[in-house]
């Protein structure tokens, strides 16, 4: 892993934080981000720096796929620039100063009273040919600004667009493993564009379903659907919900005894069902699983599913509530043997013939026999 090296465009001997980037794009921010963007700030020109990949991931108790994700957030805002090599590595960081700093040094520039022959020393456009700049203040002026300003802004705004779509439809062949049909690359867009999903949540989210087991593009689409559902926007909340998605699942494998694999979509149906229709915790929904097993002897989520069913209408919520309809049913039980057993022995006691004596006549058999 090669040392990274960071290069500082503002001079500045203390961890100085730019009023524009708290106003303007921290609180757009993941906190994650931030934190990531702090760090850098607080490593600039540190002669005792050698920071790598895994140490900034190590220090802020990250991934390295989390800080990577931080440094193309921050260089898709301006204010950072990735150096790489040509393997495609990351060589160098470089922090840019904020839009309010830039345009700021672009406008406030007095356009004073100079020589003309130093016209050309003055902050201009690239751009050869252009119509100087009118006077400050000048209604003129603020139009020009106003104008540039606007054009600009929406130029990047396509461009990074761009970019971003060409980054992730690149990231995803890499994590499927394949060449990404025309049907997949508009089911990509489709994310970005109409979900309004950022680059850094389609990234998680194909990362995710992938390391799952999931590379059809159908099954990342219900999870994208699910997402933008359940308001899902940053990475932080995704992450969120998928070990929850995670602990749940593993609640029921792990109850039947099944490893090494995830859920069937049918399976996950039911999972859903229980935890969010039914809202069971986890051990109610493990207990069913033990009595399916000990009824079935094999893993059957239809006979859990009739077992879950049945304590929901009878609005279970605990443990104990289980325990004592387990008593209650006993006691039925129990009543209705015992009134079973009553019926079966009168019914054996109506089975014997009922027999009609004449007195007189065993009377008369009775003398003669002495």
């Amino acid at each position: 892993m090669k040392t990274l090296t960071l290069k500082n465009k503002f001079q500045t001997n203390a961890t100085l934080l730019p009023n524009d980037f708290i106003d303007n794009y921290m609180i757009d921010a993941n906190g994650e981000f931030v934190k990531v963007y702090l760090f850098l700030l607080r490593h600039l020109d540190d002669p005792c720096s050698s920071l790598t990949l895994t140490t900034i991931a190590d220090c802020l108790n990250n991934t390295e796929k989390d800080i990577l994700r931080a440094f193309r957030y921050w260089e898709k805002k301006g204010l950072l620039r990735m150096e790489h090599d040509s393997e495609g590595r990351i060589t160098a960081l470089e922090l840019q100063k904020t839009a309010l700093l830039r345009s700021s040094e672009s406008i406030s520039a007095p356009a004073a009273a100079e020589p003309a022959q130093n016209v050309s020393d003055q902050s201009v456009p690239e751009h050869s040919g252009t119509a100087p700049e009118p006077a400050q203040g000048t209604p003129a002026h603020r139009q020009a600004v106003s104008s540039v300003r606007t054009g600009k802004a929406v130029s990047i705004d396509t461009l990074r667009a761009q970019k971003e779509i060409k980054s992730l439809l690149f990231i995803a062949e890499q994590y499927l493993g394949k060449t990404l049909t025309h049907s997949d690359m508009e089911t990509i867009t489709y994310f970005y564009d109409t979900l309004h999903m950022s680059a850094d949540l389609i990234e998680y989210l194909i990362e995710s379903c992938v390391e799952n087991g999931h590379k059809s593009m159908h099954y990342i689409r219900k999870v994208a659907f699910s997402w933008t559902d359940e308001g899902i926007v940053t990475v932080a909340q995704a992450k969120e919900q998928s070990a929850l998605y995670n602990k749940n699942c593993y609640t029921v494998l792990n109850a039947f005894g099944i490893k090494n694999r995830a859920p069937a979509a049918s399976e996950l149906t039911y999972i859903r069902k229980w935890n969010e229709d039914y809202a069971f915790s986890s051990d109610i929904i493990a207990e069913a699983c033990r009595r399916t097993i000990t009824a079935t002897h094999q893993p059957s989520f239809e006979y859990a599913d009739s077992i879950l069913t049945k304590w929901h209408g009878k609005g279970i919520r605990h443990l104990k509530d289980i325990e004592t309809l387990d008593e209650e049913y006993q006691k039925e039980r129990a009543l209705g043997r015992s009134s079973a057993r009553t019926k079966a022995v009168t019914r054996n006691l109506n089975n014997f013939e009922r027999r009609s004596y004449d007195m007189d006549s065993l009377e008369e058999q009775l003398l003669n026999s002495n």
